[in-house]
């Protein structure tokens, strides 16, 4: 029954994963209220750190899971995710006592519920009936309320070989394989949400467990939710693990490049455009996941669902104003809309320490920029100004740079070490400095600073975005400073303070705008100006290097944004959306269709 209540949700958004440690207990924090969010399960350390914490906090046993036992990466993941799972049942518990015994924390908590919520209206209905009779309450929230899901994140491509000393470790024992198995043996019944593009090994692994298949009832006890900028890529994916009878549940449609972290930019294809394929060809996914599904799971002698499981669509990157939310969930039929960036300003909902907030408070477009300091390769939005940055210019003034290394969470390049190597240690800058000094005769001054910055602008994002949560909570940090790293998406300059929960609930449902007069962009008119950006660049390096491959990958992509751009103009004429704001998009998606027009592609002989 627990699966059927759950299809309708209290809210209609998330809080999607954020770094190592900004979403780390997010669910401890909301979860009773009904709003689902993301734990990245990738740092096992800072999960034993935070277990320990939330065990002692809420008086529950903690066992101590060192290094030294087998299989600890997995087990400190199950251990902390049954604490997360306990304390938020108890917390959820509380919560409906509170609300059927307190007039005003119910009045409170119907102030964060959606209009078109059902539940809503039912406990509206109570408080103007004037019964607040505490039984017949307690019964309603019984049967209608349930907290907001706790659901976890893999990267996939984050998946390092492991060694006893120096045998190597079978594959199960990778890092992201024993992520997975630490959730899977976890009391949660959730999601785990796939990013960063397919890992065929990884995705194979997926059926060592009963869990992620669907029992005779058809349902899930663990589901599978997957992170994807295009249709394409979601009905490769979504076939693969159905050839294997796995189901995905969920597509999370994110933005390339208006997002936070990591920015998987496509070919010039834009959010629009994207969605509307989405909700043009669902039943097309649909009904390709279930035949081969079935298949497999007859194969496997599993039970087989009469009819497809509920696949939903939901979107984030970007989004900002209560409009763009709702236009969201109406215009594209999606499920529930994800805020992110916005939330690392809300101290009930994320963890952070107080400077990091500031710095992101007072933070202007011109401070977001899509950095080069991840040692994956991978652009990622940050923010000037990290504790982080300074330490890393203080280190590479100091000639020494890189850091201690001391996670080796990415430490996947076996250019130099068959056990591998982050780009972002002193050990692998070392080599790279050196070996750039016997070409320094060879190389003009700029050409000389430009490959130097390359090496040493990586930062340690294993230590630094996992910085944030031990500093709010007084727990020691051990060894090199790294500072802190933050990855907000570039929608966090139009926010410029701390908010309570409840301000940015009120906000995103249009109740109470936080946006004090701001001049801030419609989400869709940002993200092609950032992609306007991306591909100037682009367009420079290409030019730069004379590659005729990526020549013709860049026409593509100027295609691909002229047609987005023709879209949004003539999805910007009618409607009852963005009346307010037409004349100001319209005049935006010409000055930006002009800018690329002009743009040329150098001709290469």
């Amino acid at each position: 029954m627990k699966n059927k209540l759950r299809t309708n949700s209290l809210h209609t958004f998330h809080i999607p994963v954020m770094g190592l440690a900004y979403t780390i207990d997010s669910p401890i924090r909301v979860a009773q209220y009904g709003i689902s969010s993301v734990i990245s399960i990738m740092d096992d350390e800072l999960i034993e750190k935070m277990n320990a914490f939330y065990s002692k906090k809420f008086d529950l046993p903690y066992q101590e899971i060192s290094q030294k036992i087998s299989d600890y990466r997995a087990k400190r993941i199950t251990s902390y995710l049954n604490t997360v799972d306990k304390i938020v049942t108890e917390k959820f518990e509380n919560f409906k006592t509170e609300l059927s015994e307190s007039k005003t924390a119910l009045e409170n908590y119907i102030a964060m519920l959606p209009n078109k919520s059902e539940i809503k209206k039912g406990l509206e209905n109570f408080i103007q009936e004037g019964c607040v009779i505490k039984e017949n309450i307690k019964t309603y929230l019984e049967k209608n309320l349930y907290p907001g899901e706790i659901d976890i994140n893999i990267m996939t491509k984050v998946d390092k070989d492991n060694y006893d000393k120096k045998e190597q470790l079978p594959v199960e024992f990778n890092d992201a394989h024993a992520a997975l198995r630490g959730f899977a043996n976890s009391t949660l019944n959730s999601s785990v949400v796939l990013s960063a593009g397919m890992n065929p090994r990884l995705y194979s692994y997926f059926e060592t467990f009963p869990d992620f298949f669907p029992n005779e009832n058809a349902e899930l006890k663990k589901k599978i939710i997957l992170k994807v900028s295009d249709f394409r890529s979601a009905m490769i994916q979504g076939n693969f693990l159905a050839k294997k009878g796995l189901w995905v549940s969920e597509y999370r449609i994110e933005s390339g490049l208006n997002c936070g972290g990591h920015a998987f930019a496509t070919d010039g294809f834009l959010l629009g455009p994207i969605l509307e394929e989405f909700k043009q060809k669902k039943e097309n996914l649909i009904a390709s996941a279930h035949e081969l599904m079935c298949k497999a799971l007859l194969q496997k002698n599993l039970p087989v669902p009469e009819t497809p499981l509920d696949l939903k669509i939901t979107v984030q990157g970007g989004v900002g104003t209560a409009e763009e939310h709702e236009f969201l969930l109406d215009f594209y039929k999606t499920d529930s809309v994800g805020w992110g960036s916005p939330f690392l300003l809300v101290p009930e909902a994320t963890s952070s320490d107080n400077d990091t907030r500031e710095l992101l408070a007072k933070a202007k477009e011109e401070d977001l920029y899509l950095s080069h300091i991840s040692p994956l390769g991978i652009p990622f939005n940050t923010v000037r100004g990290t504790t982080n940055e300074l330490l890393r210019e203080k280190r590479i003034h100091e000639n020494k740079a890189g850091s201690s290394c001391p996670k080796k969470y990415l430490a996947l390049s076996k250019q130099y070490d068959e056990k591998g190597l982050c780009t972002a240690s002193r050990k692998y800058q070392d080599i790279k400095l050196s070996e750039l000094e016997t070409e320094k005769e060879n190389l003009s001054d700029s050409e000389f600073t430009k490959k130097h910055n390359a090496i040493t602008e990586k930062s340690c994002l294993c230590i630094g975005l996992a910085n944030a949560s031990l500093l709010e909570n007084n727990i020691k940090i051990k060894g090199e400073a790294q500072g802190v790293v933050v990855c907000p998406g570039p929608n966090i300059a139009y926010f410029d303070r701390q908010y309570s929960l409840s301000e940015m609930v009120q906000h995103i449902y249009g109740y109470k705008s936080v946006l004090n007069n701001v001049v801030r962009p419609n989400m869709f008119v940002k993200e092609l100006s950032l992609y306007l950006n991306y591909f100037k660049k682009e367009v420079g390096e290409a030019f730069e290097k004379e590659n005729a491959a990526q020549q013709k990958k860049l026409t593509a992509f100027k295609e691909n944004l002229l047609s987005g751009i023709e879209y949004y103009r003539n999805l910007f004429t009618v409607g009852n959306y963005f009346q307010k704001e037409r004349e100001m998009i319209q005049y935006e998606l010409q000055k930006y269709k002009a800018e690329l027009e002009t743009i040329e592609l150098g001709v290469l002989v």
